[in-house]
């Protein structure tokens, strides 16, 4: 009796569904439902395989629905992905253009950059330390092609100078070093636009 009941109560279900989509059908598909809703109610085991068979396909359709839920999940953790690498991509394309177009820059300033000539420490101030003054000495021919030794002749002497220094505190720390290794003598000289000047005209403006 109780499953009788069971099926009674799953026949009383389908004949709702069947009854809301029965005032959809056309009248020859009606005929045809009424005959298989007559064969049913005949056979209360066929009704009942059509019944389980489509409680089947209801949790079969829910684990596919299930599945579809996780896979469009792990897609747009995929698509996440593939955005943010593009974006990585971007940023890298972007570091590397401008590293070019900070190398062609470099590479035009120094194209367009005049080659250092002896003729530029003529220019402004320099300091040179000078090692020794000598009467009975010509020292001239180390001073060709060499613009760190320089020679000059003034009151019947040749003074030679070594280095060439925009700093006075570098020119100075050479000085030192030439002290300690036996030239006693060393001292700064400086020069403005090639011409030896009193250190005081020039000492205000570039010693910092």
């Amino acid at each position: 009796m109780k499953r009788l009941g069971i099926l009674m109560i799953g026949l009383v279900v389908c004949l709702g569904t069947v009854s809301q989509s029965y005032a959809q059908l056309s009248k020859q598909e009606k005929k045809e439902w009424k005959k298989k809703w007559k064969a049913y109610k005949a056979d209360l085991e066929a009704f009942k395989t059509l019944v389980e068979e489509n409680s089947s396909m209801k949790g079969q359709l829910n684990s596919a629905k299930g599945q579809v839920t996780s896979l469009e999940s792990r897609l747009a953790d995929k698509d996440a992905e593939i955005s943010d690498l593009q974006a990585q991509v971007k940023r890298m394309e972007s570091d590397v253009s401008s590293a070019k177009a900070a190398q062609r820059r470099a590479e035009e300033q120094l194209a367009s950059k005049p080659a250092s000539t002896s003729g530029d420490w003529d220019k402004g101030v320099v300091f040179r330390v000078q090692i020794g003054a000598f009467e009975k000495k010509d020292m001239s021919e180390f001073d060709e092609g060499n613009e760190e030794f320089n020679t000059e002749k003034a009151d019947g002497l040749e003074k030679v100078t070594l280095g060439n220094f925009r700093d006075y505190w570098k020119a100075d720390k050479f000085k030192k070093d030439l002290r300690q290794m036996g030239v006693k003598d060393a001292w700064i000289v400086p020069f403005k636009d090639g011409q030896r000047v009193p250190i005081k005209d020039v000492l205000e403006g570039v010693v910092k």
